[in-house]
């Protein structure tokens, strides 16, 4: 079935009875090609992306839970492209540009709204900074645009410019950056690789990892062994839980990071909001709530819910910026677990087990890379050779010294 208006008006004269379920809810088989662990937004787009762009069969998505049910519907939906080091700025701009022939592709609406984003600059240094970094993604192919406080005043007057601590001297905005309905991002690539023959098994925990002759051959699950040619491992946070059980040890730490939603206003923001002298952004849904979030716990966690100290500093940055914010109500928190890699950027990378990659380690950068990690990691797995925007993104770059060092993006092990 092929979603589009003239659907929409037809069942609606008919009473809503032809609509047909997103996907099937499959009972896995004895044996795959290949199997993907994880069925959030980047384990799905992977294998969407298998099927449909590189011609693989019998693949399956193996979910402890539901679709939908893990970061990839826990998170503030950003979208965007605006980094600076070759390593990541070529693979975000690809990222972003999947965004934006998404709705098409897979032909469902995911809700990619291009509002634009906009990091504020508060100091002479940080203005250096960010012209610099509006230069890097000009080369790499990006937009970017430096706004003066005066055309940020006259586009968003309600924000704090004369606060004594963090003066507003201007702004690099990225018009095409914005934000995306996270789970429908979830349930569209669902659907998309369902259609494509893919096997999604939900309810269907991976308990141990089954290796013959130093070879990955298959997964041990509540549901069952399922044997398979190929593994890959897209978690997010549970990727230390996952490679522990082959003995791995990963250059990963899993914190929680919260997510905020106020009650409904009316139409205040045009786009997503970043505060450049605190860790504080914010956007407007488009059911009204103000949806912000700041630092990660500084603690290490699996749980899927933060503390009250973080809910503080977040909130104060907000107020810093946005005196009005503090008008609002809060109406519902939650907390993701992120996988904060050691310099702030991702691995795509197979492991030094034959038949098991490893897909990772996106800190905050994982839902606005979800297409083009998902290409990414199909294309590795599919040639066993990385993509020309990932090949950065490999385990041995920790001992080679080629750092990604992506500046508040990731985590930082001094601090914790």
């Amino acid at each position: 079935m092929r979603y589009s208006g003239f659907r929409v008006i037809k069942e609606a004269l008919t009473g809503h009875k032809g609509w047909k379920p997103t996907w099937r809810d499959a009972e896995p088989q004895p044996e795959y090609d290949i199997i993907i662990i994880g069925g959030g937004g980047h384990g799905l787009a992977t294998a969407y992306y298998l099927a449909k762009q590189f011609g693989q069969k019998r693949i399956a998505v193996v979910e402890k839970g539901w679709i939908g049910g893990g970061n990839v519907g826990r998170n503030t939906t950003i979208i965007r492209s605006n980094y600076m080091l070759d390593g990541n700025e070529p693979f975000y701009e690809f990222s972003l540009k999947l965004w934006e022939g998404l709705e098409q592709d897979f032909n469902y609406n995911a809700m990619v709204s291009q509002r634009g984003i906009l990091n504020l600059i508060h100091s002479d240094p940080q203005r250096d900074a960010f012209v610099r970094r509006g230069n890097a993604m000009i080369l790499n192919g990006a937009d970017a645009e430096y706004l003066s406080r005066e055309q940020l005043q006259e586009e968003l007057p309600f924000l704090n410019y004369d606060n004594a601590r963090f003066p507003i001297k201007g702004g690099l905005a990225q018009r095409r950056g914005g934000t995306v309905r996270h789970d429908a991002v979830a349930w569209g690539y669902a659907r998309g690789a369902d259609q494509h023959g893919v096997d999604i098994i939900q309810n269907c925990e991976v308990k141990g990892i089954r290796q013959k002759n130093g070879k990955a051959i298959g997964v041990e699950t509540s549901r069952g062994f399922i044997g398979a040619k190929k593994i890959g491992c897209a978690v997010a946070g549970n990727s230390s839980r996952i490679m522990g059980m082959v003995n791995r040890k990963l250059p990963i730490e899993s914190h929680v990071l919260q997510a905020f939603v106020s009650e409904g206003l009316k139409p205040v923001l045009p786009g997503v909001i970043t505060f450049g002298a605190g860790h504080f952004y914010v956007s407007q849904s488009d059911k009204g709530g103000l949806v912000f979030g700041g630092d990660i716990d500084g603690y290490n966690s699996y749980a899927q819910r933060g503390n009250l100290p973080v809910v503080e500093d977040v909130c104060e940055g907000g107020m810093a910026i946005m005196p009005m914010i503090g008008r609002a109500r809060v109406l519902r928190m939650w907390g993701g677990v992120m996988d904060m890699s050691m310099d702030g950027s991702p691995i795509i990378d197979k492991t030094d087990i034959e038949g098991l990659y490893f897909n990772g380690g996106w800190c905050y950068g994982g839902f606005k890379a979800t297409p083009a990690s998902g290409w990414c990691f199909a294309h590795l797995l599919a040639k066993d050779e990385p993509h020309e925007t990932a090949t950065a993104y490999r385990f041995d770059r920790f001992h080679k010294g080629l750092m990604i060092d992506e500046k508040g993006m990731g985590a930082q092990p001094n601090l914790h």
